[in-house]
């Protein structure tokens, strides 16, 4: 007996060797012990093949789009007091890729279900984030066979293989959009988290260097880091340093200012664009200058089991917006932003002060004007 728990605890000490270095890159990206145990218990029991897909979604069918100008939908959601504008009638369209939703461990991409808690949590995108744009441009958003949330904790290797396998959906989407609704007419790209990873290649590779390239008003894509040595795949498309810059894109990486003297050598290399001043790193922003912040409306469904039944959700309206809420400043890499402990937006901020899911809700009025200024410079400039 006392020769068994000898192995047996030999046997643990090998397990927890092997395992903290998991759990320490999980708490280092701002996840949760909940995700920790989700990462060792609710992955994926196989390894990723194509075959086991769905097939991809036909871009020329309503129901593969979860935002179209001509139906309605919760990207069409406006904050209180805010008007937005008739999208049939827009001069200027966004092409939204939405991050992860799916967070089960059933399959390594989405299935696609009709109903279900995925859905709803792409619907939650739409209300939370592509409605930002609602104020300047029509909004279109594919559907896509995202990877499931467990792509991003194994191997660089399987998370690579499974997103450019995705990256194809996104990619075909885009390319129903120019050829089909976009007529010639000038375009935003807008992105977060997972959809960012995927919008920095849809720039660029198809778009810079392209006929596409003088009709990209900008790009927001935004969350989920990216890395400077995109730069070099690029000619014609750079970083944005200001307010009313054209063909440019944006970025940013939200962290509470608590942990701004954390060294987090991860971001050492990322780029940080300030959405209160659109400077390209910068000084601390003045409060009175922030636009507005925007609560979020509606629960986005985090849950790691294998059950992906619908919550029945329900979305809007959004509350006004609360004007000189937030200051930001970047520095090595990171957007660092007001405390918001004790706040109703401490809710959607993960743990060691990472604020992923506020990317957007701090800024959203920022966002907001700031592409209504874009459009309007553009389109002044090319009348």
């Amino acid at each position: 007996m006392k020769k068994t728990l000898i192995i047996l605890a030999f046997f643990l000490m090998f397990i927890l060797a092997w395992a903290l270095p998991y759990f320490k890159d999980l708490r280092d990206q701002g996840l949760t012990a909940e995700i920790a145990y989700a990462y060792f218990f609710g992955r994926p029991d196989h390894i990723f093949d194509p075959k086991d897909a769905v097939p991809q979604l036909d871009y020329s069918k309503e129901s593969s789009w979860a935002s179209l100008p001509k139906i309605k939908d919760e990207a069409d959601l406006i904050p209180l007091g805010e008007v937005g504008i008739n999208q049939i009638n827009s001069k200027v369209d966004v092409f939204f890729v939405h991050p992860t939703g799916y967070l089960k461990g059933n399959y390594w991409t989405d299935p696609l279900d009709e109903e279900s808690a995925t859905k709803e949590n792409t619907r939650w995108m739409m209300a939370n984030q592509a409605s930002v744009f609602n104020g300047c441009c029509s909004i279109y958003a594919p559907r896509y066979r995202q990877a499931s949330i467990y792509s991003y904790f194994g191997s660089d290797k399987l998370r690579d293989e499974i997103h450019s396998f995705v990256y194809q959906d996104v990619k075909k989407a885009f390319e129903y959009f120019i050829k089909n609704y976009s007529n010639g007419r000038p375009f935003i790209i807008a992105s977060h988290s997972q959809g960012t990873g995927h919008s920095i290649r849809l720039l660029a590779e198809e778009i810079d260097g392209t006929n596409l390239y003088p009709r990209m008003v900008g790009a927001y894509i935004i969350g989920g880091e990216i890395s400077k040595s995109w730069l070099k795949k690029m000619d014609d498309i750079s970083i944005c340093d200001s307010p009313d810059e054209l063909g440019c894109f944006v970025h940013w990486d939200t962290i509470n200012v608590k942990h701004i003297d954390m060294n987090m050598q991860r971001y050492k290399n990322n780029i940080c664009v300030n959405p209160v001043t659109w400077k390209n790193e910068g000084t601390l922003s003045n409060l009175n200058d922030a636009r507005g912040a925007v609560h979020v409306s509606g629960n986005f469904s985090i849950d790691f089991g294998r059950d992906d039944d619908p919550k029945g959700e329900t979305f809007g309206p959004l509350e006004a917006p609360i004007m000189h809420y937030v200051q930001a400043q970047c520095k090595d890499g990171i957007l660092f932003a007001s405390d918001q402990t004790g706040t109703r937006f401490q809710g959607f901020g993960g743990s060691n002060g990472n604020y992923h899911g506020l990317d957007f809700a701090l800024f959203y009025m920022d966002i907001r004007e700031n592409a209504i200024l874009k459009v309007n410079t553009y389109l002044e400039a090319n009348d």
